[in-house]
């Protein structure tokens, strides 16, 4: 069973910024396949900024420990909230390593289309975490198309998992190249 948590930073509790992040699991995963949290860092505010924080720390740790998280974030000025990064900031350097992070944002239009690839999705490399496509800007103006840009999101992610199958499938000898090498 896949553990998959969604971590939301949008000041609103229950916004559709969470409602479209949910919305993609499903679509990549049969409910029956995975184990999922929803960590609305809106009801978790309080803690965010308290140094140390046992609900904090349990809630890094359960993220850190997910085979795949969806960062979810509006978009505020250009970039992620502040909510997203003090939950980040939380995490040493590498806190995310072999996390599997899909990058989300939301905004009222075209003009931050870049936001999640640009900003959000490096941050989460930094922080160690596998991140195997780029980051998906949902645009509030398409709500009423929400199912079909998901959908379409949702078969890139699959195209791009796919093109890295036959390179997991080769198995070791594919990535050492003491054995791809030939006459060095």
């Amino acid at each position: 069973m896949l553990r998959i948590s969604i971590v939301v930073g949008n000041p609103k509790p229950k916004s559709r910024t969470g409602a479209i992040a949910e919305m993609l699991v499903a679509r990549l995963f049969p409910a029956a396949s995975r184990d999922q949290r929803l960590i609305d860092l809106a009801d978790h505010a309080a803690d965010l900024f308290a140094w140390p924080s046992d609900a904090m720390a349990e809630l890094n740790k359960s993220v850190a420990e997910s085979d795949l998280v969806v960062f979810a974030s509006p978009t505020y000025k250009a970039s992620y909230t502040g909510l997203i990064k003090a939950f980040l900031d939380r995490y040493p350097a590498n806190g995310l390593k072999n996390v599997v992070a899909i990058a989300l944002m939301t905004g009222a239009g075209p003009g931050h289309a870049m936001a999640p690839t640009v900003n959000l999705v490096p941050l989460l490399m930094e922080l160690g975490a596998v991140v195997p496509v780029r980051g998906l800007y949902f645009n509030m103006e398409k709500i009423e198309e929400a199912e079909s840009v998901v959908d379409a999101f949702a078969s890139e992610i699959d195209g791009s998992l796919g093109a890295l199958r036959p390179l997991l499938n080769a198995g070791p000898e594919r990535v050492n190249p003491a054995t791809t090498r030939t006459g060095i």
